[in-house]
C-alpha cells in the first residue's frame, strides 16, 4: 500500500473502532497528517480527557501513554509501537528517587512528565517544559528537587537564584546530541534567524537561543515574530507542525543528529496492526496511577507558559 492508502485504512480502522488518534509533536511527518490531535504530551493528555471516544490510540512513547491512562483509566489506551521507551526516563527509577528524597530531606520534588508512572507517583508535582517554571513559582518551599532532567533544572535555576534547586542526572539524549558549534555552524548560513530552543538542550545551546520553549510554544512564537526564519533546537519531528501553522517562514533544523529514534517507531503499519488486533494496551496499577494522578493534576491546575 503506499502512503495515501495507509492513511486511509487508519482513518477507517478508527472509525471502526470509534477511537481517536493523538500524535506527538515529534512523531511522523505522515502520522502527525492523519491526527485527530496533534501535541505536547500534556496537551494530548488533555485533549484524551476532553474526547467521548473509549478507545485513544497513541502515536508517542511509553510514559506519554501511562499519562493518558492515569487521568483516563476509563479508556482503552493502546501504544501501537509498544517497544517505544524514552532514555531519560529509564535514567530515573522509584528506588533512585527514594534514595534522593533520603539524601535531600525537606525538598519538594518537581517530576518532569517525562518519566514513568511510578516515578511520577512518587513526586510531589510534575511539570512539563511549558509550565515548569509556574510550577516553581507557585511553589512555596525555596528547597526543589527536580527529576530527571538536569538542563530543565539548570534552566530554572536561572530564573530562581532565591530558590536552592538540586538536580537529578538524567538528559534526554536527542537533545543532549546538538551543542553550540551546530546552533553557530547554522547560523552563519541564515544569519537573520532566530534560533529557537527547547529547554531540554545543554545549557552552552541555550545560551545561544533568541527565544526558549516547550515544543507547544515554538510555533505561536513563530507565527508573532517578525522574523522570517529560525533556526530550531529540538526533534526535528516538531518543523511538520511549524511548517504547516506558519507556510510564509523558513525554518531550519539546528543540527541533522536532532532525531529521536523512539519517537520514530510509530509508523502506519504499526498504527493499522494495533487497531486491528486491539493489542499494545497500556495501563497502570490502580494503586500508582491515584498517586501519579494527584501529583499531575497539581500541574494541570497551574497555567502553562509558553
Amino acid at each position: 500500500m503506499s502512503i495515501q492508502e495507509k492513511q486511509q485504512r487508519v482513518r477507517e480502522l478508527l472509525k471502526e473502532r470509534n477511537a481517536v488518534l493523538l500524535a506527538h509533536y515529534y512523531q511522523r511527518d505522515e502520522v502527525q497528517a492523519i491526527a485527530d490531535f496533534a501535541g505536547d504530551s500534556l496537551g494530548l493528555s488533555i485533549e484524551a480527557t476532553r474526547t467521548d471516544a473509549p478507545v485513544i490510540v497513541f502515536a508517542g512513547v511509553h510514559f506519554m501513554a501511562e499519562s493518558v491512562y492515569i487521568l483516563s483509566p476509563e479508556k482503552t489506551v493502546i501504544l501501537p509501537a509498544i517497544q517505544a521507551g524514552c532514555p531519560m526516563a529509564d535514567m530515573i527509577t522509584k528506588e533512585k528517587l527514594l534514595a534522593l528524597r533520603d539524601e535531600y530531606p525537606g525538598y519538594t520534588v518537581v517530576c518532569y512528565v517525562n518519566s514513568s508512572a511510578e516515578v511520577k507517583a512518587y513526586s510531589d508535582i510534575c511539570c512539563t517544559s511549558g509550565n515548569m517554571l509556574k510550577v516553581i513559582e507557585s511553589i512555596e518551599n525555596d528547597k526543589i528537587l527536580m527529576i530527571p532532567d538536569k538542563n530543565l533544572a539548570k534552566f530554572a535555576a536561572r530564573h530562581f537564584p532565591e530558590k536552592d534547586i538540586k538536580w537529578y542526572s538524567g538528559y534526554c539524549p536527542t537533545h543532549d546530541r546538538v551543542n553550540a558549534a551546530d546552533v553557530e555552524e547554522v547560523k552563519a548560513l541564515y544569519p537573520d534567524a532566530e534560533v529557537i530552543a527547547h529547554p531540554e538542550c545543554a545549557p552552552e545551546v541555550l545560551a545561544l537561543a533568541d527565544h526558549i520553549c516547550s515544543t507547544s510554544g515554538m510555533s505561536p512564537y513563530a507565527r508573532q515574530s517578525s522574523a522570517r526564519e529560525f533556526i530550531i533546537a529540538t526533534e526535528m519531528g516538531v518543523l511538520y507542525q511549524l511548517r504547516k501553522d506558519n507556510p510564509d517562514k523558513k525554518f531550519y533544523i539546528a543540527s541533522r543528529r536532532l532525531l529521536c529514534p523512539n519517537m520514530k517507531m510509530t509508523t502506519l503499519d504499526s498504527i493499522i496492526r494495533s487497531l486491528e488486533t486491539m493489542e499494545n494496551i497500556i495501563t497502570v496499577p490502580e494503586e500508582i496511577r491515584l498517586k501519579a494522578r494527584a501529583a499531575v493534576e497539581k500541574m494541570i491546575a497551574i497555567p502553562r507558559n509558553a
